[in-house]
């Protein structure tokens, strides 16, 4: 194997690493979205982990208010998640990578 080829093959076992390691801190990242009433927690890959409803929204018995409260915070949670997962890639010199994730 010529050594041009041995490079190209140690940049490629390099980023499989980096992106191995990647996945690793995206699942274990916490990221917040939503209000005081609702917030909706993600981990970096977009799963949601857990939700916080607070006693005061509860109290509100509008459910329509509350399933939006909801849906706004889990959508912020996502967004978030999204632009932490870009930011983690761009820094690995891996623009939209995300399909490999």
């Amino acid at each position: 194997m010529n050594r041009q080829m041995k490079n190209l093959m140690a940049q490629a076992q390099k980023m499989q690493a980096d992106l191995a390691r990647l996945q690793d801190e995206l699942a274990e990242a916490r990221i917040e979205g939503g209000s005081g009433a609702v917030k909706a927690v993600v981990n970096g890959q977009g799963e949601l982990i857990d939700l916080h409803i607070s006693p005061d929204a509860l109290a509100d018995s509008d459910a329509s208010l509350l399933e939006d409260l909801i849906m706004a915070a889990v959508r912020d949670a996502v967004a978030r998640s999204r632009e932490y997962s870009t930011s983690r890639m761009n820094a690995l010199g891996l623009p939209g990578a995300g399909g490999l994730l």
